[in-house]
């Protein structure tokens, strides 16, 4: 496959951040949590999960869409769009960005979902059975539809440039970023809102994920049952959020005088082509997303200092994605420190891959790499760095961002710090 050199096409940079997290409602809060190793899992809330194994999740709690918006849009919106027009408020907020100034046709927005609004679909089937379908709300649709999330931020923000929705499951908040940096260099926009959301704690959802033995089935203190590469990982945590970036090509930012906080550097996509569910065993398609990322941003995997993985703490996942990164690095898999985001925020889905791109500016920013905690039995199958427990101050200029979804859908991000 042909691949472009970084140096052919136009560079695109991020500006600007936002973010709803189990960690709290910011990027700083999210950011300050996974450095201190603190997690956002707890008990169950939204839903009754008391007929399900699983007990836990990760979600954004106390959150008031109305500090967002006003009550009447709130109504009108699922929580997953609810997310995503706070984060995008945030992102556009912190990137300094003049709406009033830009021509607002080549300003556009591309999010991740995985599922839209699982939640009122639940209700709207309850209403269907209990009263009828002439008794279902009538935003039932608006509420419910994937693409609804990018149209509501569009909409709000009055942004009439490209749009676009990836819906590639838990793959889809990286996919969403990568295709928004392909817009800018393809010339269709100078700045895009992207990123990922997801809201589907429900009985549906729960329902769903449990029945096919994909969620932990540990009962012992909330904050350790994610455990991602641990030899008594048993399933993932279920979570919900959004994270959103403001990418915009570099000649935008610096004509408007930026702070620029990275650059997308490179991107891929692939497919396991395998099975519905579960990882290709030995992880080749995965390896392929990453493999052709870094061509895609023309660095070579001796120049990657940190990977933020896909790290989902189930049995199947964590053993693929091992072998991708070997298949990916060869003997430099056991020198990059790989983490994951989701040991302490559980599984975000749709919205994971965007929070974790977060992580991986943040890394850059600070020099830091967060920990995976709950790292306490090794795993024979399972033996890369995978920054045990506790923080680890070293130089990050670049990273590799992985997420790889159901259908065996992969997506991969290489960010790195922004050198004129």
């Amino acid at each position: 496959m042909t691949r472009h050199n970084k140096c052919d096409r136009p560079r695109v940079v991020i500006t600007g951040l936002g973010a709803m997290s189990p960690l709290g409602e910011s990027p700083d809060s999210l950011w300050d949590g996974l450095v201190s190793g603190t997690s956002g899992i707890d008990n169950m809330t939204i839903t009754d999960p008391s007929e399900f194994p699983c007990k836990f999740s990760g979600e954004v709690l106390g959150f008031d869409p109305t500090a967002y918006m006003d009550r009447k849009e709130a109504r009108r919106m699922g929580r997953f769009s609810q997310f995503a027009v706070a984060a995008a408020q945030q992102a556009l907020i912190h990137s300094e960005l003049d709406l009033d100034k830009e021509d607002r046709e080549r300003i556009g927005v591309v999010l991740g979902n995985g599922s839209g609004g699982y939640p009122e679909t639940e209700q709207a089937v309850r209403t269907l059975v209990a009263r009828g379908g002439m008794k279902i709300n009538p935003f039932y649709l608006p509420t419910m539809l994937c693409n609804m999330a990018a149209a509501n931020v569009s909409r709000l923000n009055g942004l009439y440039g490209y749009t676009n929705t990836i819906v590639t499951a838990c793959a889809a908040g990286t996919q969403g970023i990568g295709e928004a940096a392909e817009a800018i260099r393809r010339g269709v926009a100078d700045v895009i809102v992207s990123g990922g959301t997801e809201a589907g704690l429900c009985q549906l959802g729960q329902g769903g994920f449990n029945v096919i033995n994909a969620l932990t089935r540990r009962t012992d203190d909330p904050s350790k049952v994610s455990r991602p590469f641990d030899a008594d990982r048993d399933g993932f945590v279920p979570a919900e959020g959004a994270g959103v970036l403001i990418l915009e090509s570099l000649e935008h930012a610096i004509n408007r005088g930026a702070t620029i906080l990275g650059e997308v550097l490179g991107q891929a996509s692939s497919s396991d082509a395998f099975h519905l569910v579960q990882p290709d065993d030995q992880g080749a398609g995965a390896a392929r997303a990453i493999i052709w990322a870094l061509e895609d941003a023309g660095v070579s995997n001796s120049e990657v200092d940190y990977i933020n993985a896909h790290g989902t703490s189930t049995p199947l996942n964590d053993l693929a994605e091992t072998k991708a990164i070997k298949k990916a690095f060869g003997s430099q898999a056991d020198k990059v420190p790989i983490s994951s985001t989701k040991s302490m925020i559980g599984h975000a889905l749709g919205a994971a891959g965007a929070l974790e791109a977060i992580a991986c500016i943040k890394s850059i920013e600070t020099n830091t790499i967060h920990p995976t905690v709950n790292y306490e039995t090794k795993d024979p199958e399972c033996d890369l760095d995978y920054v045990p427990n506790t923080a680890r101050q070293t130089s990050v200029d670049i990273t590799l961002s992985n997420s790889f979804g159901f259908g065996g859908q992969n997506a991969c991000l290489i960010i790195g710090r922004f050198n004129e």
